[in-house]
């Protein structure tokens, strides 16, 4: 499927590929762990959102399965980066209750 000579899949190929240096950005300039975390989990998901449109356009179903597999690790990774900075929330207010 082409449009002016130009597959259809490329167009979002490009935007998506914009979004994570947009989010790589983010991720650097973040004031606080838990944005860089945002940041680096919405990069993931659109590198992985980048690799199932290229599935699209070279017509590999294989790929697919490497997308399944990555976005498993990066839901896992998200879930065990929150409770890492719900552990610090945690013991920063037991600090503050021992120091009172």
């Amino acid at each position: 499927m082409t449009i002016f000579g130009v597959s259809i899949f490329y167009v979002p190929l490009v935007i998506l590929c914009l979004a994570v240096v947009a989010c790589f950005t983010r991720m650097v300039i973040g004031p606080a762990l838990s944005d860089r975390v945002i940041a680096l989990d919405l990069t993931a998901s659109l590198l992985i959102s980048i690799i199932a449109v290229y599935s699209l356009i070279s017509k590999q179903a294989v790929y697919i399965d490497v997308v399944i597999a990555l976005a498993l690790i990066v839901f896992l990774g998200t879930v065990a980066f929150a409770q890492y900075i719900e552990w610090q929330r945690y013991k920063k207010i037991k600090k503050e209750k021992r120091d009172d």
